[in-house]
């Protein structure tokens, strides 16, 4: 059974594991820097009262996913950005679309118009995920640069609220 609640500085350590363990793996995320406890409470609260995290997790307390909405400079006040991670090894058990419909309500409380996904080209996973939730592509950015000598091509989805 999967039990979404939402996430705070406290679920620092096991959010920065999950996420980490997708970084080394490479091939999905535009993220190249691992993460540790504090630098993960720093992305959680850099945009405190405009953001939201969400995390999911099994019967024993175990993080399975986690997702979050934050602004980004790149887009429009009335838009917010949306990053989703799952547990390698436990994606299709329907993490994603729990997570998904709290981020929803989230973005509404918000105040939000309309939700951004920003994933990379070669993310097959990602492209679908965010397909089968009903965001449509608006913009391709090919050529970017995400460090570490790597250069991706980025695809910008919307979900309008």
């Amino acid at each position: 059974m999967i039990t979404c609640r939402p996430a705070g500085p406290l679920d620092a350590r096991p959010l920065a594991e999950l996420i980490n363990e997708i970084i080394e793996a490479g091939g999905s995320t535009a993220l190249t820097t691992l993460f540790t406890p504090q630098s993960m409470r720093d992305w959680m609260t850099r945009a405190e009262g405009r953001a939201a995290w969400t995390l999911a997790e099994d019967e024993s307390g175990t993080v399975l996913g986690f997702q979050c909405i934050e602004p980004a400079e790149y887009l429009p006040e009335e838009a917010v950005e949306i990053a989703t991670f799952a547990r390698r090894g436990r994606t299709g058990l329907g993490i994603g679309s729990a997570l998904f419909e709290r981020t929803k309500a989230a973005a509404r409380a918000l105040g939000y118009a309309w939700i951004n996904a920003n994933i990379r080209a070669d993310n097959a996973g990602g492209l679908a995920y965010y397909q089968s939730r009903g965001f449509e592509d608006y913009a391709i950015k090919r050529g970017v640069d995400i460090g570490g000598g790597l250069t991706v091509d980025k695809v910008f989805k919307r979900y309008d609220l």
